[in-house]
């Protein structure tokens, strides 16, 4: 298996360097193209300036500056020129970086992490998560990879932002153009946590906080005026952070993301959280083990003290994702293994078995294999037992295959109404 990360070109991340720089010290991101000032005369014979500039949904748009001979405007338009000058600049670095394999994000969703950026949300501990982080983070680390492909802008904040008297979460991303609207919930009573462009357009920012349990709560985020939805774990991802600029062909905007290596981590355990029907699960490993190959090369220790700081919970998580994660991180990644400090997937279990999820963290089931009338079960100590209608009885058999798919609760079962009716043991 190939390494999943290629290095960037010295003179590239220098050039990536330049732009974050210049991203990091504008607190204001233009909302459309920098666009071009003008001067204007209206019937009355008096003459004004004018930007002309594209908004989010590629529409013309034109704003009104002032009088020409106002010598309070001329400043004004002075640095807004400067400004112009200095975005354009910006985005034909980034137009640059973008072909060199650099991950950029399309024009709505630049737009949408501006007006954010430009309400002071990262400043004040808001956080970008998700696979456009995914893509910010592999840009800082000087790394390019498999490219990614997401609709979703995902947003989060792990406690109440320190915020001035701004608007709605929801008038903040319209400020873009596009009109937003709050997306329905599955619970008819459930405020909106997500929010879509209209038509058959596919962006959509949800706004995440963490779950103080294993639910899916809705939670109100009374400074912005809104209502986030609450995930599992996701404190953990965002208990360290760090600024980094997203890249767009139109420019660059600094934002707030996890350090790559809670990212890394975290998705080994959401990896775990989704159902198996979803393509979502391979996707996470897919990072995952991008992420933790590039950290462990350039920032030894790190991945090591993301484990360290992983709920207790969560451990079994880690350790039941180690099987997945062996497809995506390559075996001669011996410095990544070593840091995960993983259980690799045992190869004593049998062909055509399926790990058990040991989803409670204690059980001594190792794997399971399900057939029209029997299931085979393999425990911790390499045994194998094969339990069939006819010696434990049709229900009983059917019971432990609920059991096995689900993870949990086998072993007790086994323990309590079949420990001794077994057709044939191995081993």
């Amino acid at each position: 298996m190939a390494s999943l990360t290629t290095s960037h070109e010295r003179a590239l991340t220098l050039l990536f360097s330049e732009i974050e720089s210049s991203a990091a010290e504008s607190s204001e991101v233009f909302l459309g193209t920098p666009g071009t000032l003008a001067e204007r005369e209206n019937d009355n014979g008096t003459v004004y300036w004018v930007r002309r500039f594209t908004d989010a949904l590629n529409r013309r748009q034109e704003t009104y500056l002032g009088k020409v001979d106002d010598p309070e405007v001329a400043k004004r338009v002075s640095a807004l020129q400067e400004r112009i000058a200095l975005a354009n600049a910006t985005a034909t670095r980034a137009r640059l970086l973008s072909r060199a394999g650099f991950a950029t994000v399309d024009r709505k969703a630049y737009y949408t992490l501006a007006s954010l950026h430009n309400h002071g949300l990262f400043r004040a501990g808001a956080l970008l998560i998700g696979s456009h982080a995914y893509g910010a983070l592999l840009n800082a680390l000087g790394v390019r990879a498999v490219p990614y492909a997401t609709e979703d802008v995902d947003i989060a904040r792990r406690e109440a932002l320190a915020l001035p008297d701004v608007p709605s979460f929801q008038d903040m991303l319209r400020e873009t153009g596009i009109d937003f609207y709050g997306v329905p919930s599955l619970d008819r009573l459930a405020a909106a946590t997500s929010f879509a462009e209209p038509g058959g357009a596919r962006l959509r920012v949800d706004l995440l906080v963490p779950s103080t349990n294993d639910d899916y709560p809705t939670v109100a985020v009374p400074e912005l005026k809104t209502h986030a939805k609450g995930l599992p774990y996701l404190a953990y991802l965002l208990g360290t952070s760090q600024e980094v600029p997203v890249l767009s062909s139109h420019g660059a905007v600094m934002v707030r993301v996890p350090t790559p290596e809670r990212f890394a981590i975290h998705k080994l355990i959401v990896s775990q959280l989704r159902t198996k029907t979803s393509s979502k699960p391979e996707k996470d490993l897919r990072q995952a083990a991008t992420l933790i190959e590039a950290v462990v090369e350039r920032f030894p220790g790190a991945i090591e003290n993301a484990l360290q700081a992983v709920p207790k919970s969560a451990s079994k998580h880690i350790e039941r994702a180690a099987e997945g994660l062996a497809a995506h991180l390559p075996e001669a990644a011996t410095a990544a293994w070593q840091a995960l400090k993983l259980v690799r997937p045992s190869k004593d279990i049998p062909r055509g078995m399926e790990r058990y999820l040991n989803r409670s963290g204690n059980s001594r089931i190792v794997a399971y294999k399900v057939g029209p009338a029997s299931i085979t079960v393999q425990f911790s100590d390499g045994s194998l037992y094969l339990y069939t209608y006819e010696s434990a009885g049709a229900e009983n058999i059917e019971r432990m295959k609920e059991l096995a798919v689900s993870g949990r609760g086998l072993s007790s079962f086994i323990a309590a109404t079949a420990s001794n009716r077994y057709e044939q043991k191995f081993g």
